[in-house]
């Protein structure tokens, strides 16, 4: 553990994780969660930010490969964060991959529950589609609830017939019935996340009726036949940690080659944090690394 990490465990621990647990609004916590991207990660030189004919917003930075693109979801637990608030880390991704990045702005909850933000997704994957990329010019990536709505497009589409090129996942939410052992395991351990809101997030998503283990919004549940390979990032103290886990599990069991990182300290989606902590810019480059090798 390099000692800016351990400054950061410190930090969140002490100051990010206590104002998670007594937040009392999802529009407080918006607002805090785009305070924190903006001082989380260091944007690169010469980022370049546009909003496309479709409203989705584009980042990249130098000249990236023609005909290849990124599709990034972003997360904050289905109730925050944003392309803006992403801006960042993602314009460090594309600079490193040498790829361009299309971040939809999907809907939120409280306001936009479920199945609205999986909807935005499929329209994203639609929109790129139309403009001429094929699905194996296409890998998608996600952190946290956006990697797991990523996970769920990725079901969808090898469904369909039409997977992608490949997909990586940070920190994935992907059952949000709530049955992994580590949301009690961790609950101490995790740095970031307090465990004890997480039954309340959901209902924020989730209308009174419907199914937690539906498979577009619990990846968890969901089939995915001729799978292509899928690199997931998560850490060892994670509330998610089993959410994580059960996920690699499920997808080797569909046949896809599954590499998995498990960080032994790091919190909840620790890439954030590029130009803090060394621990981000190393894993930011081995997902580079893979989105280049799988197209």
């Amino acid at each position: 553990m390099s000692w800016q990490l351990a400054v950061l465990l410190r930090g969140l621990r002490h100051v990010a994780r206590p104002r998670l647990q007594h937040v009392k609004e999802p529009i407080t916590a918006r607002i805090g969660f785009e305070r924190l991207a903006r001082i989380g990660c260091q944007p690169p030189p010469y980022l370049c930010h546009v909003h496309d004919s479709a409203g989705l917003d584009r980042i990249h930075v130098g000249r990236p490969t023609c005909g290849k693109i990124i599709l990034f979801l972003h997360g904050g637990g289905y109730i925050a964060g944003s392309p803006n608030s992403y801006a960042a880390m993602l314009g460090r991704l594309s600079l490193l991959s040498g790829l361009e990045i299309c971040a939809p702005d999907y809907r939120l909850a409280p306001e936009h529950r479920f199945p609205a933000a999986y909807d935005d997704a499929c329209a994203a994957w639609d929109h790129l589609v139309s403009m001429g990329y094929a699905p194996s010019d296409i890998v998608i990536g996600g952190d946290s609830a956006g990697g797991g709505l990523a996970i769920a497009l990725l079901s969808h589409l090898c469904r369909s017939g039409t997977p992608p090129a490949g997909l990586f996942a940070m920190s994935p939410w992907c059952d949000l019935s709530l049955t992994g052992e580590s949301l009690t395991g961790n609950a101490n351990a995790d740095p970031f996340l307090p465990a004890e809101r997480i039954r309340e997030l959901v209902g924020y998503v989730l209308p009174e009726g419907e199914d937690a283990e539906d498979p577009r919004l619990s990846p968890l549940f969901a089939d995915f036949p001729d799978c292509p390979p899928v690199l997931l990032h998560y850490g060892q103290t994670e509330i998610l940690l089993d959410d994580c886990r059960r996920m690699a599990a499920r997808l080797r069991a569909h046949g896809a080659d599954v590499t998995e990182t498990v960080h032994p300290s790091a919190p909840h989606v620790w890439h954030l944090f590029d130009g803090w902590i060394p621990e981000a810019r190393r894993s930011l480059c081995d997902i580079s690394y893979f989105a280049r090798a799988c197209l």
